[in-house]
């Protein structure tokens, strides 16, 4: 390779130091390659997989057949760029059905190819050099990536038990506030399942006011909650002067794979977003953009969905409660993010300095793989989204699990 090649990377990705040495590895990559050695290790053994942040369950028939049906239509060949109509009255029908919230389909709703695209494309709205964002940690990067690659800064606001892992904003240096342009949330949130309530948001939108800051509001798990109604940031009044709410099919109706979703909210912001969008993508295929209309027209799909996961989490804390963890079910989601332990006491004593030790630990000597998370304390997440053919075989792993790690004490 001509060495020239280096001196041309744009320092966002390392500038002239980019691929001349090995980059961190990311995470969910080191977490598949120990999955990978764990079954080399243990040929045969059944490797109980709690690390998956993606259902495990297909898309709804009634959203596959239109897809099919959709798909065979030549009007539907075309570039969709911001989206097509179903789509957005589809989107409007589903905030007022299921979380009570008014939104004009022509001037509030744009639609994205899935919450991650437009969390990268966002920034480019917002962030010019030195601009701070306010992201809570631990938590999805997405927004935070792109913003420091318009040069803009991030400020971390740690998520903690000790406030119901919601962040803090009477803390942040006055310095910081002068410079922040938005505040990033996602609630119910990954990873720690935690739910906001109405009186969080109030002060969000306070705060917000207050501060001049624009909110965004992830609400890809906001659907899928244990009881009651789901709570949308936008149902708080005051919301939509302030902020855009991102919602998707990923999590709530089992389709990860098919990347549509929309944005909702302030519709100046919504315009912002949907003119750099215009110049990032043409669009999803509009084909998948009326399947998912079908979703978002028959939230059942998201409360039977829910039910499952309500179900899978009663057991999942039983058991991991009487083996010493301090778990609670949260109120939403399907993760559960829990302190990890100290020690283990078995046929030998380990130590585990942080919660990515003790994951190691756990695959590696019983091949159940969880995701550690050290940005705010030594804790591991499970996700009750592990593969089970039916009811009877998710109790079996769940069995399988607690056979598992009931040979050992935990200390914490």
């Amino acid at each position: 390779m001509s060495t020239y090649l280096h001196n041309l990377f744009a320092q966002r990705i390392g500038g002239p130091g980019y691929g001349l040495k090995e980059a961190p590895i990311y995470k969910f990559e080191r977490i598949k390659r120990a999955k990978r050695a764990a079954l080399a290790a243990h040929p045969g053994k059944e490797l109980l997989d709690f690390g998956v942040g993606e259902p495990d369950s297909m898309a709804d028939p009634k959203v596959v057949e239109t897809l099919a049906r959709e798909a065979s239509l030549p009007a539907n060949r075309g570039y969709a760029d911001n989206g097509g109509q179903r789509l957005k009255e589809a989107a409007a029908g589903y905030m007022k059905e299921v979380f009570g919230v008014v939104v004009d389909p022509e001037t509030e709703i744009v639609h994205s190819i899935g919450s991650k695209a437009a969390l990268s494309i966002l920034p480019a709205t917002l962030i010019d050099p030195g601009d701070f964002v306010l992201m809570t940690t631990p938590g999805y990067p997405v927004f935070g990536t792109h913003a420091a690659y318009y040069g803009g800064k991030i400020h971390a606001l740690p998520l903690t038990k000790e406030n119901r892992f919601l962040p803090r904003l009477d803390n942040i240096p006055r310095e910081i506030l002068d410079r922040t342009k938005v505040l990033v949330l996602n609630y119910p949130n990954n990873p720690t399942g935690a739910s906001a309530t109405p009186e969080f948001f109030r002060q969000v939108v306070e705060f917000a006011k207050r501060e001049e800051i624009v909110v965004i509001h992830d609400a890809a798990y906001t659907a899928l909650i244990f009881e009651g109604r789901p709570l949308s940031f936008l149902s708080v009044p005051g919301a939509k002067d302030v902020g855009l709410e991102l919602h998707s099919v990923s999590k709530a109706f089992n389709m990860t794979g098919w990347r549509c979703g929309f944005v909702t909210g302030n519709p100046l912001l919504v315009k912002a977003y949907a003119d750099v969008k215009d110049n990032t993508d043409s669009g999803q295929f509009l084909a998948i953009q009326h399947a998912c209309a079908t979703a978002f027209e028959n939230p059942k799909i998201t409360r039977e969905t829910s039910a499952k996961y309500s179900r899978r989490m009663d057991g999942l804390v039983r058991i991991l409660r009487n083996a010493g963890f301090h778990s609670e079910k949260p109120a939403g989601s399907f993760f559960l993010y829990t302190q990890a332990p100290v020690s283990a006491s078995g046929s030998k004593k380990v130590s585990f300095p942080n919660g990515e030790s003790f994951s190691k630990w756990l695959i590696e000597e019983q091949l159940v793989s969880t995701v550690p998370w050290d940005e705010a304390g030594a804790c591991v997440r499970f996700s009750v989204t592990f593969a089970a053919k039916d009811q009877a075989d998710e109790t079996r792993v769940l069995q399988e699990l607690e056979n598992r790690i009931k040979p050992y004490k935990f200390r914490f």
